[in-house]
């Protein structure tokens, strides 16, 4: 537990994740609320209590859960909280916390569709199996609010809602205009540079339309500059003061990766898939989602500056160098 300021404290509670600990904020204003909901896990809702006991405050006390991002160590116990009527986030959260079939199934469909594409070998389909084991450790819901860019958090007059799209396709942050203290989620962390994950179009529209997160990460991580951001209070390490310079950093090493990555295509085209195999020999195995959100992020950004083109030949992406 880290107490900020008057109105806002910092919860830190456990996740099996490998990303480690997880932050969840209390917030203080015209409702009392909290800003994510870690991981569903006994050991997560015991942390939890305590440390809220430890503030003068028990589970029952919270009136609202406010949301950053989908993912399950955010998610978690949203429902463990009998006072909070009030579920507010992108309306991306919401297939996530209700359990949408279609939408799990549309998701799945997706991956199918695109591992296909990319030339990942079908000994990789069983992984698409696992995609919804997170959900053991998400918290069933509902939500009672959608918010987006430029709203104002429900119950917190001065904090604005920033649309950080990149890391998630729901990810939001929450910037305080007074003093520009950003609870940012997963959107800007110290220690590690966030992983802009690949996701499927709205159920509505063809796979061509997919998102490009690695554009929407670098947009967004522009924005915050722009924004005048002064502090930045994390979903996981330590909070960033005065980020601007580690944004540009992690701004001028995605070009550098970017760079490799045409490097690679200047020898010769290649599918996604082989690229992310040289990109990331040893990880690729075992994390295929990551390694492979990763790599077409960084086509994504290479085609967007127009130094590569890409084409469809025997139901394979295949890209070159221009």
């Amino acid at each position: 537990m880290k107490v900020m300021d008057k109105t806002i404290s910092q919860i830190t509670v456990p996740t099996p994740f490998a990303v480690g600990d997880v932050h969840i904020y209390l917030l203080k204003g015209d409702l009392l609320s909290i800003i994510d909901a870690g991981v569903k896990t006994k050991e997560a809702w015991e942390t939890l209590k305590e440390q809220l006991k430890r503030m003068g405050y028990f589970p029952k006390d919270i009136e609202q859960v406010i949301l950053t991002h989908h993912h399950p160590d955010h998610i978690g116990l949203i429902d463990q909280f009998p006072r909070a009527e009030r579920i507010i986030a992108h309306a991306n959260v919401d297939p996530w916390i209700q359990r949408d079939e279609l939408y799990l199934q549309h998701y799945k469909q997706f991956f199918e569709k695109y591992f296909s594409l990319s030339g990942i070998p079908e000994t990789f389909l069983p992984y698409l199996n696992k995609l919804s084991a997170p959900l053991n450790y998400v918290g069933k819901g509902e939500l009672t609010r959608f918010i987006d860019e430029g709203d104002e958090l429900p119950g917190h007059p001065g904090w604005q809602v920033i649309d950080t799209k990149g890391h998630a396709q729901s990810h939001l942050s929450f910037l305080r205009k007074t003093d520009r203290l950003l609870v940012g989620g997963d959107h800007i962390l110290e220690h590690i540079s966030s992983n802009p994950l690949m996701e499927p179009p709205s159920p509505c529209e063809s796979i061509e339309f997919r998102p490009k997160p690695m554009l929407q990460y670098r947009r967004n991580l522009q924005k915050c500059i722009d924004l005048r951001v002064d502090c930045v209070l994390p979903g996981h390490g330590q909070v960033v003061q005065k980020p601007k310079s580690l944004i540009e950093n992690r701004l001028k090493k995605q070009q550098e990766r970017a760079d490799k990555v045409f490097d690679l295509l200047i020898t010769q085209p290649q599918t996604p898939f082989q690229l992310c195999t040289q990109i990331f020999p040893r990880q690729f195995k075992n994390q295929i989602d990551l390694t492979m959100s990763e790599t077409i992020g960084q086509l994504d950004y290479l085609e967007n500056e127009g130094r590569i083109t890409k084409k469809t030949e025997d139901g394979k992406l295949i890209y070159y160098a221009n």
